[in-house]
């Protein structure tokens, strides 16, 4: 990095040596007088607004060395940001990667969830339906349990029991 900035400092010197011994004035004489210019152009405050701000001009060599110093930091920054933006990307495309495998596990446990959802309907239904066939059936169950407790009346009643229909309801 020193090198190019010692190599930017050398080559702006050499132009600047160049350019100073070869400032001829080419210009036609009339251009030259200030004349030909508007007033507005005449007046100093018009000149210097194209001087620094700063109190003092700095040389040709310090304005180099700044702007080389400032070429290697906006360099170091470029390539910060590039790596950043390298580093971003690479977790942009993993997170992508990532976002696919979840939309097909999201996909996965949606069909799961429908084909879930359809046979507790159906067992619902059928539950409902064993329901109705139970309540239907309780008066024929209630006969079924009366004739069973009559037989077994006379059952008791031929073996020598002495029990009455009223001790059979009791129990």
């Amino acid at each position: 990095m020193r090198n190019i900035s010692k190599k930017i400092l050398l080559t702006l010197l050499v132009l600047f040596v160049i350019t100073s011994g070869c400032s001829m004035n080419t210009e036609p004489k009339e251009l030259n007088t200030s004349e030909n210019y508007p007033d507005l152009w005449q007046n100093e405050t018009f000149a210097q607004r194209f001087q620094e701000a700063t109190p003092q001009n700095p040389s040709v060599v310090e304005s180099a060395m700044e702007l080389s110093k400032k070429y290697a930091k906006l360099s170091e920054d470029a390539a910060l940001l590039r790596q950043q933006n390298e580093s971003l990307s690479a977790k942009n495309q993993q997170l992508r990667e990532q976002v696919a495998s979840l939309e097909e596990k999201l996909k996965q446990t949606q069909k799961e969830l429908s084909d879930t959802t359809e046979v507790l309907l159906d067992m619902q239904l059928e539950l409902n339906n064993w329901k109705s066939d139970v309540l239907g059936f309780r008066e024929e169950m209630r006969n079924a349990q009366t004739a069973q407790l009559q037989a077994l009346m006379k059952i008791m009643k031929v073996l020598g029991g002495d029990s009455t229909i009223e001790m059979a309801r009791t129990n």
